[in-house]
C-alpha cells in the first residue's frame, strides 16, 4: 500500500525536485555560489532536523543562520519563502492529476464531488417521481454563494500570482500533453524563465494596498477561474443529474453565485466611502461587460452558418435584421450578424453606464440593453435558433456557458455586501434624531424605548435627514454610502446591492436603526406596513451575542413593523454568524458549540414566526477562525440548518489556495455545491436523540473550556504583553497586506484586537493557540468527573459529524503546531518569569489535548486519517523551520534596534515580512 502511494506521488515529488532545482540555478546564478551553498546547507540541516529532532542540527542551524549579515540573510529567506510558493504550485497540480486518473479510471465518486452527492440523494430518497420532485424543489431554491473578502492575510502580491499561475499552467502543460524532446526543452526553459522572473519579482508590497487594490485582486479571481468554471459547474450539474436521475431534465436556475464584500465593508475601515463604492461598483461591472465582449465576439467567428445551406428561425432572422452589420459579405449569415448586433448593444450598454470603452469597436451604433435580462434574452435567441434546426451540439459549449455567465453575473458581476458597526449606526441616528429635534439623547435611551421611538419614525413619513442642514462627518458619510447604493440599485440592477450586515449586533434597536437609515435614503418605505430593499442581517460574534441571537430574533419578528419589514423580502431573513471574534472571545471549542446552540434555536425561532432562514457562515481560513475544510463545515451543521441556502465568506490567503486557477477553483465550487446538496437533502448528521446523551456532554465541555481558555487569555497578569512579544504582531501591523487597521481602537487589550490578526500572530509562531486550547483541560477534566465517560466521546466522533469535524480539526491543527518552533519564539519574552508561566501552560496544555484526542480516536499518530495533508506537510514543514529561526533573529535584531533609538535596518524590515509571506504560504491556512 505504502509503495503504491508513493509510486502515485512520483510525479509530485519530480515537480518538486525539477521546480526546486529550477529555483537554486536562479539562486546560484544571481545571488552567487556562496549564497546557493548555504541555501543547500541550511536545507539539509532543516530536513534532518524536522525529521529526528537532533539537538546538533538545531545548533547547526543557529551556526549558519544566526550571524549572517542582512543582505546574504534576506537571500536565504528569500530561496525558502519561493520554494513554499513553488511547492504549493506543484501540490495543486498533482491534486488536479490525480483527480483526473481518478475519472479516468471509472473510480467510485469521492466525497465532495457532485456524483458522489447525487448518488447519496438517489441512496436517500430514491429514484421515483417523488425524489426527482424534491431535487427539483432542491434546484428551484438553493442558493450556494462563497463571498470574497478582503482581510490582512491575504499576503500574495497580484504579480507573484500572476507570475506562479504561469508556472502552473506550464507544469500542467509537461502533464496532459506528450510532450516531444524538443518540446520538453522548450517547456523547461519556460519554466526556467518565470522562475527567474518570480525571483526578482518582489514578494511583498512597497505600499500598504488601498481598498481599490484589493477590489482589484478580487475581480482577478472572476477572470481567472469563476467566469470560465461557474459556467461549467452548471453544465456538469446538467450533465450530472441527466445520468443519475434520467427524464426530463431539471430546471436548475441560478444555484450558485459567488459574492464579495471588498469594497463595500466599512466596518472598522474608514477607507471605504461612497466614492469607492462607486469605483468598486464600476470595476466589477466593467469586467463583466469585457468578458461578455470577448465572448460574444468569439462566437461570431465560431458560427459562420449560412441560410443558404441551412434553415433559420424567424426570431433570429429579425435579431440578425436588426444588427447594424450590413456587410454583404455576411448577408447570408444571420447567426454573425446578429452576433454583432448583441455586441454592439453590449457597447452602447457599456457606454451609458460610463465604463471604459472597449480595445474593438462595434460596427455601428445600435440601442443599449436595459436590463441584463433583455441581453439574455437575445442570447437565449441564438441558442434556440441552433436547437429548432437541429443544430444542439453547437447550442451547447460556449454558448451556452456564456449564457449561464449573464444569468449569474449580470451587469454587476458579484452581489457586494454593505457592513458597518453597531455602534456607528447608533451614533448616525442620534445625530439624525437630534438635528431633526426629535431626540435631544437618543443614545441615553433604554432598548425598550429605543425600539419604540424607532418603530414610530419607521411608521411615519417624514424625512429626519435634510439636505440644507450640515452634519458630522462620520454621519453624512454613512448617508452618502446609502444615497451612492440607491443609485447603483437603478443603474445596475438590484442583484447589484442585496444585502446590509450590522456588525455587533446584539438587540432589535441595531435592526431599526439600519431600517431608519435605509429609509432616509430611498431604500425603505414607512407607514403600517414599511417595505425595504435589501435584506437587513444582523451580524452575532460574541460568545453572549450568539446566547442572545435567539431571543433577539423572536422579539424583533414580535415587533409589526419589523415582521412587516421582512415580509417585503418574501418572509426570508439572512442571519450571519461570526466564528472570529467567538473564538477569540471564548475559545475554539465554545465558540464552535455556541454556534451549533444558536443555528438550532434560531431555526426555531424562525420555524415559530413563518419566516425562512438563511445563514450566513462568517468563517476564516484557519480553524482559530472558523476554518477547516468546507466541505466536513456544511455537513456538520444542525440538520435543517442548510435547507438549501447557505453563504460563506472566503478569506485571506484560502482565496488564492481555492480559486487562483481554474481547475483548483471548479472542484472547490462543485465541493460547495455537493455538501450543500448532501446536508439538505440527506440524513447527513445521522438522526439519533443526541439532545439527550451527546448535548449535554458538549455542555460541559463547552464550560470547561471556556473556563481554560479564558484563564490563559484574560485572566493571565501579563498574557497580553507575552502574546505581544513572542508573536510578530507589531510586524504585521506594519506589513502592507491590507486596507483595514489591525485593531479597532488604539488599545493593546486582546478584546480589541481584531480576530485576523490575532490568529495569523500565533500560526506565524507555529503555535495555532486559538485552535485548539482548551479542549485538553475540557476532556481530562470531564473525564475524571465521569470515568466511564470515554466510551461516550467515542460515540460522539463516530456519529456526529459536528464533533468528528471538530475532532479533526483539532487533529490538523495540532500537526501543524510545533512547540519547539514556538519555545524559540518564547525566547523573544524579556520577562523570564512570564515566559516560563505562559509558555508552560501552553506546552501542558498542548500536551493535554494531544492525549485526549488520542484517546477519543484511538490514532497513535496525528493525521492518520488525512495522508494526504500528512504527505504535503512532510513535504513542506522542513523548508519552513529556516524561515521561522530566521524570523526570530530578524525579530530580535528589529527591536533591539527599535530599542536603542536606532534606524530601521530595511533589509531586516524586508526579511521580516518576506518570513511572514513565506510562512504563511507554507501553512495555506494561517489566518
Amino acid at each position: 500500500m505504502t509503495t503504491d502511494r508513493q509510486d502515485k506521488d512520483l510525479p509530485l515529488r519530480d515537480d518538486i525536485r525539477l521546480l526546486g532545482r529550477l529555483l537554486g540555478d536562479a539562486v546560484r546564478d544571481q545571488e552567487g555560489a556562496a549564497v546557493f551553498e548555504l541555501v543547500e546547507q541550511t536545507r539539509q540541516a532543516a530536513i534532518r532536523f524536522a525529521r529526528e529532532g537532533r539537538a546538533d542540527d538545531r545548533a547547526r542551524l543557529h551556526d549558519l543562520l544566526d550571524t549572517l549579515p542582512p543582505p546574504v540573510m534576506l537571500s536565504v529567506v528569500r530561496a525558502f519563502a519561493y520554494f513554499l510558493q513553488l511547492a504549493n504550485i506543484a501540490e495543486d497540480t498533482h491534486r488536479a492529476r490525480r483527480r483526473r486518473i481518478h475519472e479516468r479510471e471509472g473510480s467510485p465518486p469521492r466525497e465532495g464531488t457532485l456524483s458522489f452527492a447525487l448518488g447519496a440523494v438517489r441512496q436517500a430518497l430514491g429514484n421515483d417521481a417523488a425524489a426527482r420532485e424534491r431535487l427539483q424543489a432542491f434546484f428551484a431554491d438553493a442558493l450556494v454563494v462563497p463571498v470574497l473578502t478582503a482581510h490582512p492575510t491575504e499576503v500574495q502580491r497580484q504579480s507573484t500570482q500572476v507570475a506562479m499561475q504561469e508556472i502552473a499552467d506550464l507544469l500542467e502543460q509537461r502533464d496532459r500533453l506528450q510532450l516531444t524532446p524538443e518540446e520538453q526543452a522548450d517547456n523547461e526553459l519556460a519554466l526556467q524563465r518565470h522562475v527567474l522572473t518570480l525571483w526578482h519579482t518582489r514578494l511583498v508590497r512597497g505600499e500598504r494596498l488601498r481598498v481599490l487594490d484589493e477590489v482589484k485582486n478580487g475581480v482577478a479571481y472572476f477572470r481567472s477561474t469563476f467566469f470560465t468554471e461557474v459556467p461549467r459547474l452548471y453544465a456538469n450539474t446538467a450533465s450530472q443529474l441527466a445520468e443519475q436521475f434520467p427524464g426530463a431534465p431539471f430546471s436548475l436556475g441560478t444555484f450558485l453565485r459567488v459574492g464579495s464584500w471588498i469594497g463595500g465593508d466599512r466596518d472598522g475601515n474608514p477607507f471605504v466611502t461612497a466614492d469607492i463604492l462607486r469605483d468598486t461598483l464600476r470595476l466589477q461591472s466593467a469586467a463583466a461587460f469585457d468578458f461578455y465582449l470577448q465572448e460574444v465576439h468569439a462566437l461570431g467567428g465560431m458560427l459562420s452558418i449560412s441560410s443558404v445551406l441551412h434553415r433559420t428561425t424567424p426570431a433570429l432572422d429579425a435579431l440578425a435584421a436588426a444588427s447594424p452589420d450590413k456587410s454583404v459579405q455576411r448577408l447570408d449569415e444571420p447567426y454573425r450578424r446578429a452576433l454583432s448586433g448583441i455586441y454592439a448593444r453590449v457597447v452602447a450598454t457599456m457606454r451609458q453606464l460610463e465604463l471604459p470603452p472597449p480595445p474593438r469597436s462595434p460596427l455601428g451604433d445600435a440601442q443599449p440593453y436595459a436590463t441584463a435580462p433583455a441581453l439574455h434574452h437575445d442570447l437565449c435567441t441564438v441558442r434556440d435558433a441552433l436547437l429548432d434546426t437541429a443544430l444542439p451540439l453547437l447550442a451547447s459549449g460556449r454558448l451556452q456557458r456564456l449564457i449561464t455567465a449573464v444569468e449569474v453575473f449580470g451587469f454587476h458581476l458579484a452581489p457586494l455586501d454593505l457592513r458597518q458597526n453597531a455602534d456607528v449606526h447608533e451614533r448616525v441616528v442620534a445625530a439624525l434624531f437630534a438635528r431633526a429635534g426629535v431626540c435631544t439623547d437618543y443614545l441615553a435611551l433604554s432598548e425598550p424605548q429605543r425600539i419604540e421611538l424607532l418603530a414610530h419614525e419607521l411608521a411615519g413619513s417624514r424625512p429626519l435627514w435634510s439636505p440644507h442642514l450640515e452634519y458630522a462627518a462620520e454621519v453624512q458619510g454613512e448617508l452618502d454610502i446609502l444615497f451612492a447604493a440607491r443609485h447603483a440599485r437603478a443603474r445596475y440592477g438590484e442583484a447589484v446591492l442585496p444585502h446590509y450586515i450590522i456588525s455587533k449586533c446584539d438587540g432589535v434597536s441595531d435592526l431599526l436603526e439600519v431600517a431608519l437609515m435605509l429609509k432616509e435614503a430611498g431604500l425603505a418605505t414607512g407607514g403600517d406596513a414599511p417595505t425595504v430593499a435589501m435584506q437587513i442581517i444582523p451580524l452575532f460574534e460574541t460568545i453572549g451575542d450568539l446566547q442572545r441571537a435567539g431571543d433577539t430574533m423572536r422579539q424583533a419578528f414580535a415587533l409589526p413593523a419589523y415582521r412587516a419589514l421582512v415580509h417585503s423580502r418574501g418572509d426570508v431573513q439572512e442571519v450571519m454568524l461570526g466564528y472570529s471574534d467567538s473564538n477569540k472571545d471564548g475559545g475554539f471549542l465554545t465558540s464552535g458549540w455556541e454556534l451549533y446552540k444558536a443555528e438550532l434555536e434560531l431555526m426555531q425561532v424562525f420555524t415559530t414566526a413563518g419566516v425562512k432562514l438563511r445563514f450566513f457562515h462568517g468563517r476564516g481560513g484557519s480553524v482559530g477562525r472558523g476554518g477547516g475544510p468546507s466541505y466536513d463545515a456544511i455537513l456538520a451543521q444542525p440538520s435543517g440548518a442548510v435547507s438549501g441556502q447557505i453563504r460563506l465568506t472566503e478569506q485571506g490567503e484560502v482565496i488564492a489556495s481555492k480559486y487562483a486557477t481554474p481547475d483548483v477553483g471548479r472542484r472547490n465550487l462543485e465541493l460547495l455545491v455537493a455538501a450543500t446538496l448532501e446536508a439538505t437533502l440527506t440524513d447527513h448528521e445521522n438522526q439519533v436523540d443526541r439532545a439527550v446523551t451527546f448535548h449535554p456532554v458538549m455542555d460541559a465541555l463547552s464550560a470547561k473550556a471556556f473556563v481554560a481558555y479564558r484563564a490563559l487569555v484574560y485572566e493571565t497578569p501579563g498574557f497580553t504583553q507575552y502574546f505581544r512579544d513572542s508573536t510578530p504582531l507589531a510586524e504585521i501591523a506594519t506589513l502592507n497586506i491590507g486596507s483595514r487597521p489591525a485593531s479597532r481602537t488604539p488599545s493593546d487589550r486582546i478584546e480589541d484586537l481584531r480576530a485576523i490578526p490575532w490568529v495569523f500572530s500565533w500560526a506565524q509562531c507555529r503555535c495555532m493557540l486559538p485552535g485548539w486550547y482548551g479542549f485538553g483541560s475540557a476532556v481530562s477534566q470531564w473525564l475524571a468527573e465521569h470515568p466511564e465517560g470515554l466510551p461516550v466521546l467515542q460515540r460522539m466522533a463516530r456519529s456526529w459529524p459536528f464533533f468528528r469535524t471538530l475532532l479533526s480539526n483539532v487533529d490538523m491543527v495540532l500537526a501543524k503546531s510545533d512547540l519547539r518552533v514556538a519555545s524559540r519564539y518564547s525566547e523573544l519574552v524579556t520577562d523570564e518569569a512570564l515566559r516560563t508561566r505562559v509558555f508552560g501552560a501552553i506546552d501542558a496544555e498542548w500536551q493535554r489535548t494531544r492525549e485526549a484526542l488520542r484517546r477519543i480516536t484511538g490514532d497513535e499518530e496525528l493525521l492518520a486519517d488525512n495522508p494526504l495533508l500528512a504527505r504535503s506537510m512532510a513535504n513542506r514543514f522542513p523548508y519552513m523551520d529556516p524561515l521561522n529561526h530566521l524570523q526570530i533573529a530578524l525579530l530580535r535584531r528589529h527591536r533591539e534596534t527599535a530599542a536603542g533609538g536606532g534606524a530601521v535596518d530595511e533589509f531586516v524590515r524586508r526579511g521580516i515580512h518576506i518570513t511572514i509571506n513565506g510562512i504563511a504560504a507554507g501553512l495555506r491556512n494561517s489566518g
